[in-house]
């Protein structure tokens, strides 16, 4: 299941989607893994977490992070939650690749019933028709 955090720059979805993570290590048996475009927040998080920075894999597309996603998974079969802040610079997706990207994470999502939260900087309206009842916060 694909969940989304949604709002604008400076709202609070970032610390929404941090206290998310370190409850729901708590609760889950398997692994978690939070995707970033930064390590700013590596040690908000729990040690249990295995964060990633994206940039350092010279990931550029919304394939190339499907891809990489798909990586992530191969290596990894205990994974349960996969976490994605800053979602549009992390995927590099803009205006019509994004629902393009969310279908590649959503079918990723289904495929290997892996739980993927996503946290989107856009307002409410702009998130994919379909997406919609996705969205578990908006701010």
């Amino acid at each position: 299941m694909v969940q989304i955090i949604t709002g604008g720059k400076g709202k609070g979805k970032t610390k929404v989607l941090i206290d998310k993570v370190n409850n729901d290590v708590k609760v889950v048996a398997g692994s978690i893994v939070f995707l970033d475009n930064n390590n700013k927040h590596m040690y908000e998080l729990s040690n249990r977490v295995r964060m990633i920075n994206c940039t350092n894999y010279g990931v550029n597309n919304p394939e190339m992070f499907a891809g990489f996603l798909l990586g992530i998974i191969s290596q990894d079969h205990d994974i349960e939650k996969i976490y994605i802040d800053n979602f549009s610079s992390v995927t590099f997706t803009e205006g019509k690749d994004t629902q393009k990207a969310l279908d590649s994470i959503s079918i990723i999502s289904e495929k290997f019933h892996i739980d993927i939260v996503i946290c989107f900087a856009t307002d409410t309206s702009e998130v994919p028709e379909a997406y919609k009842d996705n969205i578990i916060a908006a701010l």
